[in-house]
């Protein structure tokens, strides 16, 4: 119950497989994204004047509680996250999208292995990000928790391009403790279309 609902999956549990488990997706899911949406409304349910979008709680996050930037920021992350990825994705961005990773980071490759060491390098639990910052250059970061670059308390700021989960219950069943041989697996599934549709509609 509350104002912010857990958008549905939209494909099968088993449907990232080898990528992504069955069962990790079940429990990464039907576990923990419910629970931060759940506490998400449980926090927002103490705060006041409340946004309804939760884009404009994160420009003003830091006025409330941890719960809301914690919940928040776990609720909204995984929405990003479950679109990113798909059955039918993999191989490489086109169009304008391509052009700017060609200028910014030197080639899709050079982006690749960045995007990998930065969210591989990671210290504790978090996200890797790429984002478009108010220069209009794509940038690549990670931030800690659940943190995002739309937060008020980002140290790095910008509109989400893409994102990946490096918190272990992500990874862990499937991948134990090799985040990297997780995060490769994961440009098999990218959903390239879904971060194309973001980038153009943040250049407007």
């Amino acid at each position: 119950d509350g104002a912010f609902l857990q958008p549905e999956l939209g494909y099968a549990f088993d449907a990232l497989e080898p990528h992504i488990d069955a069962m990790t997706m079940e429990l990464h899911y039907g576990k923990h994204h419910a629970g931060y949406t759940r506490k998400l409304n449980a926090a927002l349910a103490k705060e006041a004047g409340v946004p309804s979008d939760i884009k404009e709680v994160f420009a003003s996050v830091s006025k409330y509680g941890a719960g809301v930037r914690n919940n928040g920021g776990g609720y909204y992350n995984h929405n990003l996250y479950w679109k990113f990825m798909s059955p039918e994705g993999g191989g490489e961005p086109e169009g304008k999208l391509a052009e700017a990773i060609a200028t910014d980071f030197g080639s899709f490759a050079d982006f690749k292995e960045l995007f990998t060491a930065t969210a591989a390098s990671h210290f504790g639990s978090g996200w890797g990000w790429l984002l478009l910052n108010a220069d209009g250059k794509l940038e690549v970061t990670s931030l800690p928790n659940q943190d995002n670059p739309l937060m008020d308390i980002s140290p790095v700021r910008g509109t989400p391009l893409l994102n990946v989960d490096v918190w272990e219950h992500a990874y862990y069943l499937h991948y134990q403790n090799m985040r990297k041989s997780y995060l490769e697996a994961y440009w098999n599934i990218i959903d390239w279309k879904f971060v194309q549709a973001l980038y153009e509609e943040a250049i407007g």
